[in-house]
């Protein structure tokens, strides 16, 4: 299985987060992926983000690494790189450089605060990133403070998977005769982009802008997550009216006050009462009587839980990767399925074959080690 993307190769200059994510979703699905990577880089060989690619350690201080990287470059169709804003130029490997040798590249910029704006050279992270788009605002409970969603929303949901959007459109548009382009993603952006819709319903007067007051943000009795006896959880979506119908007749329901399901003011009692349900069985108990029904209901599952469970089994939405377990490449693609994923490669373990598929000579490759381009 060569994968949708198979002929794509892409240039990676190592980082962390976001952008190997990116590169990560382009292996997943066929493309080479060859990582540029420094001595002494981050490295952690069960991370799923550094699977299924090639990697070469060059000094690209060194005028003998920045030539082989420009090389690499010249034989690619796209590149990814995380530094902030100016420091690819400095090293000689910028756009204008990079372009002008080859102007069918599509040049991936991964960043928090983007190319340009007063941020742009600040340090950040993703709850800084995710915390100017109001995103942040919108997660928690009533009254309590914002909770951070982990990284999910600014490094890899509105970061590294904007990029790897970015990158696969500007890459078909090369193959529909336009040149190739720099890809500014930057999470600000893309965190932003995830909020569509609750900024449509915040100015169509239908959403709060206050956290836990929704009825998609846990401030509805039907759309939230409520403790079990035995102290695990579960979570209930019963929003469309058939839903929440079923819900009652499972539960038995019958009080009338239930009938009040889009009464805001009757939520919080409403949950109160749920919550006094839910917690007289235990989680397993609950899943016997709505898990698969239309209630619209799932177990909450630890991370060492949930590739167990049956319909994750059933879809291989989990898969061991080297004997570490990880999620499956996505989406799936019916006639172009993903090749099955490789182990992360040692630091700079293709080095050579990489150099003499360039047309690298032995003579020039030890040339590279002596002058300690090459690691």
């Amino acid at each position: 299985m060569a994968g949708i993307l198979s002929g794509i190769r892409i240039i990676e200059i190592g980082g962390i987060g976001p952008g190997p994510f990116a590169a990560m979703m382009l292996a997943d699905h066929g493309a080479e992926v060859i990582t540029i990577q420094r001595r002494g880089g981050y490295f952690v060989p069960e991370d799923a983000s550094s699977r299924s690619r090639r990697s070469i350690v060059l000094d690209i201080k060194k005028p003998e690494g920045l030539e082989v990287a420009k090389k690499l470059c010249r034989s690619a169709d796209g590149l990814i790189e995380g530094f902030r804003p100016g420091v690819m130029e400095r090293l000689g490997l910028g756009p204008d450089v990079l372009l002008g040798e080859n102007p069918k590249l599509v040049y991936g910029r991964m960043t928090g605060w983007g190319q340009y704006g007063p941020l742009s050279q600040s340090a950040g992270h993703d709850i800084n990133y995710i915390g100017i788009t109001g995103v942040l605002h919108m997660v928690g409970t009533r009254g309590g403070k914002p909770v951070p969603p982990v990284n999910l929303v600014g490094d890899f949901g509105g970061g590294g998977m904007l990029l790897a959007f970015g990158m696969v459109a500007a890459l078909l548009g090369v193959r529909l005769g336009r040149a190739g382009q720099v890809v500014d993603a930057a999470m600000t952006d893309g965190s932003a982009l995830l909020a569509s819709m609750c900024y449509g319903q915040l100015a169509a007067g239908i959403y709060h802008d206050e956290r836990g007051t929704n009825w998609c943000d846990g401030g509805a009795h039907y759309y939230d997550t409520y403790t079990c006896a035995d102290g695990r959880w579960i979570s209930i979506a019963s929003w469309e009216s058939q839903f929440y119908a079923l819900l009652r007749e499972k539960l038995g329901l019958d009080d009338p006050a239930f009938d009040a399901q889009q009464d805001e003011a009757a939520w919080p009692v409403l949950k109160e009462r749920l919550a006094a349900i839910f917690v007289e069985r235990t989680r397993d108990e609950w899943c016997a009587l709505l898990e698969g029904t239309d209630v619209c209901f799932s177990p909450v599952l630890s991370l060492a839980e949930a590739p167990a469970h049956s319909h994750n089994v059933a879809r291989e939405t989990f898969i061991s990767v080297g004997g570490v377990t990880q999620p499956a490449p996505a989406p799936r693609f019916s006639a172009d399925p993903a090749p099955t994923p490789r182990p992360a490669p040692a630091i700079g373990e293709d080095g050579e074959a990489i150099l003499r598929e360039l047309g690298v000579g032995a003579d020039e490759i030890l040339a590279l080690k002596a002058a300690s381009a090459l690691g």
